[in-house]
């Protein structure tokens, strides 16, 4: 069974860092694009970044480029997506997700396998 599982999220102060982990089980990893969403609450899910597994292409919503780099280990069957320059505004609940293709994308209804989400909230 194909199964995705986030962590790594939590509170944070504005400026601050955080390292998100989506660690798959049931597949290899390395044959699928990765995803990383976020959902604020009476929001719609937004794409933050991606990275395709042929060629290791990202991308990056405007509003966390600069502050944000998603990348992954495959032999871990894992992608990290390492926050800094943290904002109150990203605060939200971050999941990732998975989905066969050539080139990564940040639209969610792309992605047919997703975690179930962690929560990061930035405040001081």
């Amino acid at each position: 069974q194909l199964q995705l599982v986030e962590s790594g999220g939590g509170l944070v102060q504005p400026g601050g860092s955080l390292r998100l982990s989506c660690a798959a089980s049931g597949f290899t990893l390395d044959n699928y694009d990765v995803g990383w969403f976020r959902q604020a609450p009476g929001k719609e899910r937004e794409g933050v970044s991606c990275i395709s597994n042929h060629n290791g292409i990202t991308y990056y919503t405007d509003s966390v480029k600069g502050r944000y780099t998603i990348s992954r280990d495959n032999a871990k069957k894992t992608v990290y997506l390492q926050m800094s320059g943290l904002k109150p505004e990203d605060t939200a609940v971050y999941y990732c997700a998975a989905m066969n293709g050539f080139v990564c994308s940040l639209h969610p209804s792309n992605y047919p396998y997703w975690g179930q989400g962690t929560q990061v909230t930035v405040s001081s």
